[in-house]
């Protein structure tokens, strides 16, 4: 917060009248710090987005910019609290995919979605990949099928919750493929990883970037992914379409919102800012190392691509019975 004194005045008369208040108005946006509210845990693909380009918008609007977590409900409390919050663009919202299917599961939500916020970017998306544990008979998706069509019903897959991008990664390879698989739901992608990993769970649509390490160190075997190309960070796994599943894919992405009433000046200003950050060599070359791509999509774009994305996980979510718990 900055602080101003007034300059003197010059006479008797002078002084009895008011000083007059300098308002946040009055100023050029930014004139103090930003706040980046992210609405999961530290650590996640959310907080490491928010993370990795704070310092570099900083710089760019010439202020200090600062992540703030506020985890829980699935993303409800921190979304909350953006919605609630002053429409003066110094507090902004780095959410998860999982944006678009809230409202399909949680249907009383504290707030809407569609009334409550303007999305100002879409920053990058990353592939989710299927992974098998090396012990497990299927080595390619066309083996999974198969002993799913022999036994429905008793191929498991894990993954990081009811509802998760990885649940809904399953149900959409079920309806796509016809298929009947049996999901097992941990509470946290690490958990459902590390039993994977051990044996317990033979498969997982785990993301690209928490798993690769696995991968390469042999502990689990990848069979697809998940995105309409090959990503760079697994150039040999094929897409999912191009080992036999027609019409899937899936991504986790990350965007930035604003309150709506946001005015529109500012909403330009830091979508400008953004796509100018995105756009930098450090921040691609960090992202593709997360096995991901920036898409740097405008506001208008932005908001195209999440109603897609809303409308699309829905029937999804319909079509399958998918409850949060």
């Amino acid at each position: 917060m900055r602080y101003f004194t007034h300059l003197a005045l010059a006479s008797g008369a002078c002084l009895a009248l008011p000083a007059a208040p300098l308002h946040a108005a009055d100023a050029p946006w930014p004139a103090r710090p930003i706040t980046i509210v992210v609405t999961y845990p530290p650590g996640g693909g959310a907080d490491l987005m928010a993370r990795l380009i704070a310092p570099a918008l900083g710089r760019e609007l010439g202020q200090t910019v600062v992540v703030e977590n506020r985890p829980g409900a699935g993303g409800q409390i921190g979304a909350s609290y953006v919605a609630k919050a002053a429409p003066d663009g110094y507090t902004l919202m780095v959410d998860a995919s999982s944006y678009a299917v809230i409202s399909s599961l949680y249907p009383r939500l504290p707030y809407d979605p569609a009334k409550a916020f303007r999305a100002i970017g879409v920053l990058a998306r990353y592939p989710n990949v299927l992974v098998a544990n090396p012990s497990f008979p299927a080595s390619s998706v066309k083996e999974v099928l198969a002993l799913a069509r022999q036994k429905p019903g008793t191929v498991a897959y894990a993954s990081s919750g009811n509802g998760s991008a990885q649940h809904l990664s399953g149900v959409l390879f079920e309806q796509r493929a016809n298929v009947d698989l049996l999901h097992v739901p941990y509470k946290g992608g690490g958990p459902a990883m590390t039993d994977v990993i051990a044996g317990q769970v033979p498969l997982f649509f785990a993301n690209v970037a928490s798993s690769l390490q696995h991968i390469k160190a042999g502990k689990l075997r990848p069979l697809a992914v998940t995105s309409d190309t090959r990503t760079s960070a697994l150039p040999s796994v094929p897409t999912m379409q191009e080992a036999g599943v027609a019409g899937y894919e899936v991504y986790e992405w990350n965007a930035a919102f604003l309150p709506s009433a946001t005015p529109d000046a500012v909403v330009a200003k830091l979508s400008d800012a953004l796509h100018k950050v995105m756009g930098s060599p450090e921040i691609k070359q960090r992202v593709a190392e997360l096995g991901g791509e920036v898409v740097a999509a405008p506001p208008a774009e932005a908001a195209r691509f999440i109603d897609a994305q809303t409308r699309k996980w829905a029937k999804v979510i319909k079509d399958g019975n998918v409850k949060p718990e």
